[in-house]
């Protein structure tokens, strides 16, 4: 099948700034919705086989998020609340707004599955059902930070460090930083990556735009929405969790066994700690990219899961 055949690329204004996304080109069905949201350092392309192998059950919308892809990517401000989850997940609500979506299903990997154990806490009655996908808690995995944990994840602490430090070391050799990133975390190199989708990549994170700052425009925001979980998410999570809040929906969790969240946490126990509904799930045969490594085994319980 042709490179996200039988799906439209548009740009809206959401919020006054500019949201890119792809969505099923049949719109006018009655199929039911799931949003898919990617992680770092990628775009909404990384859904692509998914997406195909899905269409004929869903109408699909996949946004590029806030700092990411061609949306936008504007200088975050000092409490970093712009590139917030909150921030974010409500701009994704908002888009769905414009598209004349009230309810749906929801999928998030990696930066974009925060984004969705936020919105489905801040928008409970939008969220059908819910599924993250190789990611705990960002709250319990700070609080569980280690040597080892630390050494794995050290992206999470150089892109909290202040601006313009992480911008102006990784953006020497920005696609080098990229392929280390795409290769690492127990993928095993970069062969599961479409060419098409590799590219995508590189053009976006690699992207030359500078911000006013005089900063890499797309460097600087990925580092942004770190830096809003280490800070003002973290915030946000202390305060729900000293309410009481839990997700509603039912949710699925899938976890890659050569990645790092298999090896120093449990994520099924951590996320059953923060849900009300019913939680499921299991750790498959990959590692950190499990949408594109196992694009069959991720639509097919993505199908058995979103009914």
């Amino acid at each position: 099948m042709a490179w996200f055949e039988g799906f439209e690329k548009q740009t809206l204004s959401v919020q006054g700034l500019p949201v890119t996304f792809r969505r099923s080109a049949n719109w006018q069905s009655a199929k039911p919705v799931l949003v898919l949201l990617h992680g770092f350092p990628q775009t909404h392309v990384m859904w692509h086989r998914v997406a195909q192998r899905l269409s004929g059950q869903y109408r699909i919308v996949m946004p590029d998020l806030r700092g990411y892809g061609d949306s936008s990517h504007e200088v975050g401000d000092a409490e970093h609340a712009h590139y917030s989850k909150r921030a974010m997940a409500q701009e994704v609500v908002s888009l769905l707004d414009a598209l004349g979506v009230q309810d749906f299903f929801l999928c998030g990997h990696d930066r974009g599955g925060r984004v969705a154990h936020r919105l489905a806490l801040d928008h409970a009655s939008r969220v059908k059902k819910l599924c993250v996908i190789d990611i705990a808690p960002t709250f319990d995995m700070y609080a569980r930070t280690d040597m080892a944990f630390a050494q794995a994840y050290y992206h999470w602490f150089h892109l909290i460090q202040p601006a313009p430090l992480p911008e102006f070391m990784i953006g020497g050799n920005a696609k080098a930083y990229l392929h280390a990133k795409l290769g690492g975390w127990g993928s095993q190199g970069l062969s599961y990556i479409e060419p098409e989708a590799l590219a995508e990549y590189e053009r976006a994170f690699c992207n030359p735009a500078l911000n006013d700052k005089g900063w890499s425009a797309a460097i600087h925001s990925a580092a942004e929405d770190y830096r809003a979980s280490a800070g003002i998410d973290l915030q946000h999570d202390r305060e729900g969790r000293e309410r009481g809040d839990s997700i509603a929906c039912d949710t699925l969790v899938l976890w890659g066994e050569r990645g790092v969240v298999n090896r120093m946490f449990k994520p099924l126990e951590l996320w059953q700690a923060q849900c009300a509904g019913q939680v499921s799930g299991q750790a498959v045969p990959a590692g950190h990219f499990i949408p594109e490594e196992l694009p069959e085994a991720t639509s097919d319980a993505l199908a058995k899961w979103m009914v």
